[in-house]
């Protein structure tokens, strides 16, 4: 008798609602409102080098004002690339004194390296175009950014 429920159970067609996407919410708690200009981003923090090296890889879906803020130790030049990543996606790197310095858009599962141009001791990503939208440009001035990690 088990042997046939397990058949049974086998060859079933699987009728389990499809996979929700995973939100930039589910791996990081801590949430800052960077203001860029007039516009507000959502920016989940990303301090320490787990939560850095993993950022939003695997996350199939940011809401329109949603995003993530990388936050290093000391400005450097970063790099970053789109390993594992799903989503389209822009990048803004902002130096020390809280300026962009560079903002560009990545591609799904990219490997090129996208280099900050410069010393940079944030890197904010966001849903692809949102900087564009939002007329982000290099020397714009970004509030509510947290304070250097010493991680």
């Amino acid at each position: 008798m088990m042997v046939i429920v397990l058949v049974a159970v086998a060859g079933a067609e699987d009728v389990s609602p499809p996979a929700a996407p995973v939100p930039a919410v589910a791996a990081h708690g801590e949430i800052r409102s960077l203001t860029f200009g007039g516009a507000v981003l959502r920016a989940h923090v990303a301090d320490t080098p787990d939560e850095r090296s993993h950022g939003l890889m695997g996350v199939t879906a940011l809401a329109a004002d949603e995003g993530m803020v990388f936050v290093y130790p000391r400005a450097r030049e970063l790099t970053f690339w789109m390993k594992d990543t799903p989503l389209p996606l822009s990048i803004a790197y902002i130096g020390a004194e809280g300026r962009v310095i560079h903002v560009a858009d990545m591609q799904p599962f990219d490997t090129q390296l996208i280099p900050s141009g410069g010393a940079a001791l944030y890197a904010v990503e966001t849903r692809q175009g949102w900087f564009r939208e939002h007329a982000v440009e290099v020397g714009a001035q970004v509030l509510g950014l947290p304070g250097a990690t010493p991680r």
